[in-house]
């Protein structure tokens, strides 16, 4: 008779005790088998790229930060300058026009609105260099070299349509409406009303001389044509008067000023784009001939 023959009590003979062991061993090995299995089937479902993917990701966004603080600080820096300066500027931007204000805190806020103006017209250069630093590595050969190319022009077509705005838009359209007014009120404008006035019509104009830029960008990409230019000239131009009516005052003076310089650039774009479509079509003509 076996004294071990009763498998189901606690004490086990040293025979048992290695079966359970070696039945142990088994277990575990099939445990981390299927676990290595199961990682194997999770890195094949993973893409290759994944985790470069991510970490592109991260750089990308670790550029951004920089740069945007980068652009902060210089914004600031100016800021300040401006701010501290504010008696020497004060009278090109009231131009020697009475002003009112209303109370102590406009005062304030006069001197901020108009200094974080000129603080973001000085600081726009290094602005646009840091954001082309930004958005240089994504983008193909073509685009990289339209903007290196192109960024100078587009900052002094900004300069010349916020120009443009101060020393034509403003004073013309400013004139005729106090003119208006004081034929039947006694006109008196507040410091924080002459500054909304002044920043519309100089800042929305400035945008708008980027028109032929944009077009001749989009031109460049293939997405925009001058025979598509051409057909929806008559719709462009009814878009071009609905813009200029609501970046101007409300008289037909400042929206008439702001339509004419609109539509020579609409129609300076249709001949800045054929020109780039001339030399797109010349340039495939040599790659082809030299192939």
């Amino acid at each position: 008779m076996d004294p071990y023959g009763d498998h189901n009590r606690k004490i086990l003979s040293p025979l048992d005790k290695v079966l359970e062991e070696q039945k142990e061993a088994v277990h575990q090995d099939v445990i981390k088998e299927s676990n290595f299995q199961a990682e194997s089937v999770l890195e094949s479902e993973m893409p290759a790229n994944g985790f470069k993917n991510i970490t592109s990701i991260v750089e990308h966004l670790s550029d951004l930060r920089k740069q945007l603080i980068k652009g902060t600080a210089v914004f600031l820096v100016f800021f300040l300058a401006v701010f501290a300066s504010i008696n020497l500027w004060f009278p090109y931007v009231t131009r020697g026009h009475k002003l009112i204000i209303l109370g102590p805190l406009e005062v304030v806020k006069f001197y901020m609105s108009i200094s974080m103006a000129l603080a973001f017209g000085l600081s726009l250069p290094f602005l646009c260099h840091f954001l082309w630093q930004f958005v240089k590595p994504g983008l193909n050969e073509r685009e990289s070299r339209f903007l290196s190319l192109f960024s100078p022009i587009m900052l002094l077509l900004f300069i010349g349509g916020v120009s443009f705005g101060y020393f034509i838009v403003n004073p013309l359209s400013y004139q005729f409406l106090v003119s208006l007014g004081a034929m039947n009120f006694t006109v008196m404008v507040s410091a924080q009303e002459y500054v909304r006035f002044l920043l519309m019509t100089t800042m929305p104009i400035g945008i708008i001389f980027e028109l032929p830029i944009v077009a001749l960008f989009l031109a460049t990409i293939g997405l925009l044509t001058a025979v598509t230019m051409k057909k929806v000239r008559k719709w462009s131009y009814l878009a071009i008067a609905i813009i200029s009516a609501l970046i101007t005052p409300p008289d037909f003076v400042s929206q008439l000023i702001v339509l004419i310089p609109m539509v020579l650039l609409y129609e300076a774009s249709i001949h800045i784009v054929v020109y780039a479509e001339k030399r797109s079509i010349i340039a495939n003509k040599k790659t082809e001939a030299q192939l």
